[in-house]
């Protein structure tokens, strides 16, 4: 039995969502992104939040025509044909893997100073036994982790403006970096906005999908950018663009900067949670699609067994070993330009699959078209490390696609 269980309701998606988004987008990204675009990062975080609102509207839509697991990779199939659907699949899982060594190094860097190794690889541990015991319990679990985060974060924010945390100054645009920089900053801010595919790909599992998934995706996305947009005009303002791009914790600077140490603890203490539960949601993701995946060939067919609970636990457990591996091998920084890089490509597919909907759903044909060419060129804007190693990745599997294919014609 290869069938996945409807357990999920609104709630429950949304907190997934959530869960998916706020670990990276809160306390990660800024870093990076302030160093490709300075003082103009509030630019970046404008533009990568209307591509992924585009993406948005269009997974959503896609979701509710084909509520099954996979997200992308279902929809490029059935819309486009088998190589988009799994060049969409193949692109997910090689971004999300990177996704979670970011999360995991997230953990690491704010529990365990000076072993980041071995923390990271346990909390792997951790997180892939959590979603082995099924799906619901990780929802439940997604539930908790969002509430306290929020509560804790938004508790912070409120101190700090009360602090005396003043809003960014004119001066700090008074030398821009160049359109590069800034179409850098959005592509890696976009990392940070990817968590909603989660929903998508758990549409196999949600109850009443053509209702409950495009309504968990809006919400979700419009509570996450009204967040971001919050810590990042207060980072920016506290720090400054230099100390915002060098710092590796900008959210726990800024806090002590304004509200002294033990604000800064509990600021740790709640990144760490929050990274935890975008793990445990990232994983939950991807196992999905390589299910769908397997289900078609493209993966070893291990992959689409489900335990008594209907869980794919190989997909969990294969998920867990190869972040493990890449925990082992990257950095933190190129964990994020690479997994952008994959999700990026990923949502490309989704655009071009949703245009062909036209006037099949509620929206305007534009959108698709407005998301497609955001996609592109904030992928190809990435650093180039990201964009190398990206192409290669993406090339292995398109060899590895032509290969299956001349199998399945020699059968």
């Amino acid at each position: 039995m290869t069938a996945l269980a409807r357990r999920l309701g609104p709630r429950e998606a949304v907190a997934i969502g959530l869960g998916s988004m706020i670990g990276a987008g809160a306390f990660v990204v800024w870093g990076p992104a302030a160093r490709a675009a300075g003082s103009w990062l509030l630019l970046s975080l404008v533009l990568a939040a209307v591509v992924a609102a585009c993406n948005a509207w269009s997974s959503g839509a896609l979701a509710a025509r084909y509520p099954s697991a996979g997200g992308t990779y279902v929809y490029g199939r059935e819309r486009l044909g088998p190589f988009a659907g799994y060049l969409a699949g193949w692109s997910f899982v090689v971004g999300k893997i990177a996704s979670c060594a970011a999360m995991a190094m997230a953990i690491a860097a704010y529990l365990a100073p000076g072993r980041e190794q071995m923390a990271a690889v346990a909390a792997v541990v951790v997180i892939t036994l959590l979603n082995v015991t099924g799906v619901q319990r990780s929802a439940r679990v997604s539930t908790v982790i969002v509430s306290v985060v929020l509560a804790v974060l938004v508790g912070v924010l409120l101190a700090g403006v009360a602090g005396g945390a003043d809003p960014p100054r004119p001066e700090l645009w008074a030398e821009g970096p160049s359109a590069y920089g800034i179409l850098q900053g959005a592509g890696l801010i976009f990392f940070a906005f990817a968590g909603y595919a989660r929903i998508a790909t758990l549409a196999e599992e949600v109850r009443d999908p053509e209702r409950t998934i495009p309504r968990a995706i809006a919400i979700t996305v419009l509570a996450v950018l009204g967040l971001y947009a919050v810590i990042a005009v207060l980072t920016l303002g506290i720090l400054g663009p230099t100390d915002l791009a060098v710092g590796a914790d900008p959210v726990a600077a800024a806090t002590a900067a304004v509200l002294g140490d033990p604000w800064v603890w509990a600021v740790r203490a709640v990144a760490a949670l929050a990274a935890c539960g975008a793990l445990l949601n990232l994983v939950l993701g991807i196992s999905r699609t390589s299910l769908a995946m397997a289900r078609d060939g493209y993966l070893p067919a291990a992959l689409t067994r489900l335990d008594r609970r209907q869980v794919p636990r190989n997909a969990e457990l294969a998920v867990g070993a190869l972040v493990i591996v890449l925990v082992l091998l990257v950095d933190l920084r190129g964990a994020i330009g690479f997994s952008s890089f994959g999700v990026l490509t990923y949502y490309a597919v989704a655009n071009a699959s949703a245009w062909t909907l036209r006037g099949d759903w509620r929206g305007a044909p534009v959108v698709p078209a407005i998301g497609l060419a955001g996609c592109v060129g904030l992928a190809v804007m990435l650093p180039w490390q990201s964009v190398l190693g990206g192409g290669i990745v993406l090339t292995l599997g398109i060899a590895w696609f032509v290969i299956v294919g001349r199998a399945r014609r020699r059968r």
